[in-house]
């Protein structure tokens, strides 16, 4: 399965929508979703897709539709920030992610790492919309409100922790399906209170929006197997933010690079 075969099979399944248009991206292997009415669409990095593909088979595909699907139709909508106030969240992306609408409308965010940002969105239930300064405008919103309602949001969601050891190494994962598994990456207490937990080096992960990875680091192999473990997480994300993992040291996220056996910077 190629990504020109992958994006066949997709459209095939939402070329029942009259007003969306798709396009194929090979320099950037991905897919391009658009409404014509409301000029507003989705972008599907396709290797991704592809690698949860081999695994899932026609599971991931009609995941991806469905995600297309709810997504246009969401945005069809005008959302509004007042009276959603509770569902207003942080969400991570990595750097390289757009900085505004494809309307040329600037987004809110904030770095965070040099490689991740934060982002703002509005939960509207099966999906979520990215806030934009032209939603703060309309409800005369500031920046400062919305980023301190989402940090006191995302400190209430719960964080149910699965346990997993590698050669004397602990790895715990946060993974609710919610869709900001990694903006718990942003609750400060929950990380220090991992940190009481840890008895090694404690690294951290976001590979994908779905998953948070907390690595308890005992000897030089449970680099080895992070490195390993997030970059498969990356690759099979639908939402993709970054393969590297990042120290957690005095409540800072530094980013490591593993280089190899027994090896980091």
């Amino acid at each position: 399965m190629n990504s020109r075969q992958m994006y066949e099979k997709i459209k095939e399944r939402l070329v029942a929508h009259p007003h969306w248009t798709f396009r194929f991206d090979a320099k950037q292997d991905a897919m391009r979703v658009e409404d014509r009415r409301t000029k507003k669409g989705v972008t599907i990095s396709l290797p991704g897709v592809i690698a949860k593909w081999h695994e899932q088979k026609d599971e991931a595909v009609r995941e991806v539709v469905y995600y297309v699907e709810q997504t246009l139709k969401t945005m069809e909508e005008d959302a509004a920030l007042s009276g959603n106030e509770r569902n207003i969240y942080p969400v991570i992306r990595s750097a390289s992610f757009p900085t505004e609408t494809k309307e040329g409308v600037p987004l809110l965010f904030d770095d965070h790492t040099a490689e991740t940002r934060i982002y703002y969105a509005l939960d509207l239930g099966k999906t979520y919309r990215l806030i934009d300064e032209r939603m703060l405008e309309k409800d005369n919103w500031s920046r400062e409100r919305v980023k301190e309602i989402a940090r006191f949001n995302v400190r209430s969601l719960p964080t149910p922790v699965k346990e997993d050891r590698v050669a004397d190494n602990v790895f715990y994962f946060v993974n609710t399906n919610d869709g900001y598994d990694a903006s718990r990456i942003l609750n400060e207490s929950f990380l220090a209170d991992m940190r009481a937990r840890v008895e090694g080096t404690m690294a951290v992960a976001v590979p994908h929006q779905d998953v948070l990875v907390i690595a308890d680091v005992r000897n030089d192999i449970g680099y080895d197997v992070l490195a390993q473990m997030t970059m498969s997480f990356f690759a099979g994300g639908r939402v993709p933010i970054t393969a590297l993992s990042f120290l957690y040291e005095n409540g800072k996220l530094e980013p490591i690079f593993i280089l190899g056996k027994k090896r980091r910077t």
